[in-house]
């Protein structure tokens, strides 16, 4: 399995990291066998957030690395600074406590990447930049990403970070999938286009993208006809993706593989760095994450699968 290094992080991300949002302590024993699964792999990046499952991810994800002594092995990617009920928390105040409680929960000192989960456009990027940066000279957080931010506002923080000597953002964590939406799956997320996808092959910033697989489009369980999957026919049924499907599924017999395993390639195979967060929950879903890791496509082959090229 191919890494990612980022910057500020000594161990590199695996180019799989794992998704946990319906993780609990009531599930140890699924929780323990996923992650065991994941490690053996070859992964070593753990996705979760402060709101996941109302803090039980994090709770969760602390009993196993505390339990199983394998805080060392892991980097932990947990993500703060999601709207709730009185609105944006993208400031000091909310970073800080929800930091803390998160640090809490994992049971660690320090979170190896960290997110804003959602941007607040009305917040200046320095201030968010000088609120992170104290988290990083704190030693509380290694690196820090924005998560559903957009290329124009994390150029901005970027460019605010090297003109005032400070650290900027090392990674962004939209959607990217073979499948494009139509609209976001939820509110304010952000999905790469054209123009997103440009910049980061200029920039070559790092992508680790939410929902890679495109929430199961790929699987083969899903027909234009079936429109029994409400959500998933709001946000990716259109005769683009369709077509993007057909290719896939004909890219995939050609290389004796399957589709989604086709999909998820796509991902992993940009012009720039990548990597994927995933949510197999059993083993045989982690092998065929694990095998779509070994497929090589050309740039010619990843825009041919976009409709990029005829």
């Amino acid at each position: 399995m191919r890494n990612i290094q980022i910057k500020n992080i000594k161990k590199p991300v695996s180019e799989l990291i794992m998704g946990t949002d319906y993780f609990t302590p009531d599930i140890m024993d699924k929780v323990t066998e996923v992650l065991n699964d994941y490690i053996e792999i070859g992964g070593n990046t753990i996705d979760t957030a402060f709101i996941y499952a109302g803090g039980k991810s994090e709770e969760a994800i602390g009993i196993w690395m505390e339990e199983n002594k394998r805080r060392d092995d892991v980097l932990i990617l947990t993500k703060g600074g999601h709207p709730n009920q009185n609105g944006p928390q993208v400031n000091r105040q909310a970073i800080n406590q929800e930091l803390e409680m998160s640090l809490e929960r994992l049971r660690t000192d320090y979170i190896d990447l960290y997110a804003l989960h959602r941007d607040d456009p009305s917040v200046p990027v320095g201030e968010i930049l000088e609120i992170l940066n104290e988290h990083v000279e704190a030693g509380r957080i290694g690196a820090f990403g924005g998560s559903n931010w957009s290329k124009e506002r994390l150029q901005e923080a970027n460019d605010y970070a090297v003109k005032h000597g400070l650290v900027g953002f090392t990674y962004s964590s939209p959607n990217l999938s073979l499948a494009k939406a139509i609209e976001p799956y939820w509110a304010d997320c952000i999905s790469v286009d054209d123009e997103t996808l440009a910049w980061h092959e200029e920039t070559g910033l790092p992508i680790f993208s939410w929902s890679s697989q495109a929430r199961g489009f790929f699987t083969g369980r899903f027909t234009p006809e079936d429109r029994s999957n409400e959500d998933l026919v709001r946000v990716f049924y259109n005769d683009e993706n369709w077509e993007r499907y057909r290719r896939a599924e004909q890219l995939a017999k050609e290389k004796g593989v399957e589709t989604i395993q086709i999909s998820l390639a796509y991902v992993l195979n940009q012009s720039f760095p990548t990597a994927a967060i995933i949510g197999p929950q059993n083993k045989k879903e982690m092998l065929s994450c694990k095998e779509a890791t070994n497929i090589s496509l050309t740039q010619d082959e990843v825009k041919w699968l976009d409709l990029r090229t005829k």
